[in-house]
C-alpha cells in the first residue's frame, strides 16, 4: 500500500504556490555549507516552469557548484527528478 504522505503529486499546485522543489534546493544547499543562515532559495512558477534563484555566501558559492560544476548538476538532475511528476521544466541560477 502507497503511503499518502510521500506520493503527492505536483500538479495539484497552483502555479503561484511553493513546490517542494524550493525546499529540497534549500536542504542540500544548506547540507553543503558552513554557514546554512545565509541560504536562500527564491521560486518563481508558471504553469510550464519553477525557476529556482540559490543564494550562498561568496565564499561558499564553490561549495554549491562543485568540481567542474558536478554538484550543481547533480541538484539540477534532482530537482528535475522532484518535478517530472508535474510536468514541469526546473531552472536552477546560483548567485
Amino acid at each position: 500500500m502507497r503511503n499518502l504522505q510521500t506520493s503527492y503529486c505536483l500538479k495539484f499546485l497552483p502555479a503561484n504556490e511553493v513546490t517542494p522543489v524550493k525546499e529540497v534546493v534549500e536542504i542540500l544547499a544548506k547540507a553543503l555549507v558552513e554557514n546554512p543562515d545565509q541560504v536562500t532559495a527564491e521560486e518563481t512558477a508558471t504553469e510550464r516552469t519553477i525557476h529556482i534563484k540559490l543564494t550562498v555566501a561568496e565564499e561558499e558559492i564553490g561549495k554549491i557548484i562543485g568540481k567542474q560544476g558536478r554538484i550543481a548538476n547533480a541538484m539540477r538532475t534532482v530537482l528535475k527528478a522532484a518535478a517530472v511528476k508535474d510536468g514541469r521544466k526546473v531552472i536552477m541560477d546560483i548567485d
